[in-house]
């Protein structure tokens, strides 16, 4: 239900799940009492460069579920992050001294703007709101996460795409010295991503630069990454370097690597099965190994949001 429409950490360094949802409780009966959502005090988007560090002027965003998140320990130490390694828990052992200042973005295509920007200057435009969003990765597990980030369709909008622009493509950052699994051959390296236009400038998509009200861990994607909370986990590409505006359809890594098994739109489907797995069930991470599978939600539960996106597109075929 959406509430509307359209380890190596001390405790003591960030926000406790209970106090996290006891804030955010509170701050949401303000909005509610007050008549307006709580909004940035009009600073653009500051994101520190040490990771964990507390962010400020966080709105709160109409969009987020209702769900209790899950722990901060579960977010950070089970990821899939292919360029530190294939285990879930690879990313936070081996990403710990992943350098993420400087930082630039490429943003270039058919678009009005474009040239490479440091990441300061890449954020300054925008302002920084929390999305608590349930996430799905194809593997048949799901988060509630609670993003801190920029909406993608303000980014998109900033930089005036053109009419010949169908698509945006994405790239991460591909670094042998610092990602030792860009040195095996799980994929073709970098990571590529990609979305239509039509995707990327609907209101649920951001580029997260922090979760738990903190900057983004480096094993969850640091300094920046996508958001797409009715795609499968895959779509969500971390610590990224390029953004292009398209005419032509993008190539994405999982595609290109078994197209038999990930298709490009990679909606959430529950009635389109993996060929090895279902997708019709979902367990919860940090539920416990005994928990009941809870059934999978059409496109997880944004069904309302983004239905509209796809009428004319048969789902089966492109999955």
């Amino acid at each position: 239900m959406l509430s509307k429409k359209s380890s190596d950490i001390r405790p003591s360094e960030i926000t406790s799940e209970s106090n996290y949802i006891n804030r955010r409780d509170f701050i949401r009966a303000g909005a509610i009492v007050g008549g307006a959502l709580i909004a940035p005090s009009g600073m653009s988007a500051v994101v520190p460069d040490t990771t964990l560090a507390k962010l400020s002027d966080v709105a709160v965003s109409p969009l987020s579920t209702d769900e209790t998140p899950n722990s901060f320990e579960d977010i950070a130490t089970y990821n899939n992050f292919y360029e530190f390694g294939l285990g879930k828990d690879d990313p936070h052992k081996y990403a710990e001294d992943f350098k993420t200042r400087p930082w630039t973005i490429e943003v270039s295509g058919e678009a009005e703007k474009t040239g490479t920007y440091n990441f300061d200057d890449f954020m300054r435009p925008f302002d920084l709101e929390e999305r608590i969003y349930r996430m799905r990765c194809v593997e048949a597990w799901s988060m509630v996460i609670p993003w801190v980030g920029i909406s993608l369709a303000e980014v998109v909008k900033h930089f005036q795409p053109t009419s010949k622009a169908q698509y945006v493509a994405f790239e991460t950052l591909n670094d042998r010295e610092q990602m030792p699994g860009v040195r095996g051959r799980s994929l073709d390296w970098p990571y590529r991503e990609g979305l239509t236009i039509a995707e990327a400038t609907n209101p649920l998509p951001i580029l997260a630069v922090g979760i738990y009200g903190n900057s983004i861990p480096n094993q969850n994607g640091a300094p920046i990454r996508l958001v797409v909370p009715w795609k499968y986990g895959f779509k969500g590409i971390k610590s990224i370097v390029k953004i292009k505006f398209m005419s032509t359809r993008p190539k994405n890594s999982w595609n290109m690597a078994i197209p038999d098994e990930y298709g490009f739109y990679a909606n959430v489907n529950p009635s389109v099965s993996h060929p090895r797995w279902s997708q019709a069930r979902e367990r919860r991470i940090g539920s416990g190994i005994f928990a009941d599978k809870q059934e999978t939600l059409m496109f997880n539960g944004y069904a309302e949001q983004v239905a509209h996106l796809y009428k004319d597109l048969d789902l089966r075929r492109n999955f």
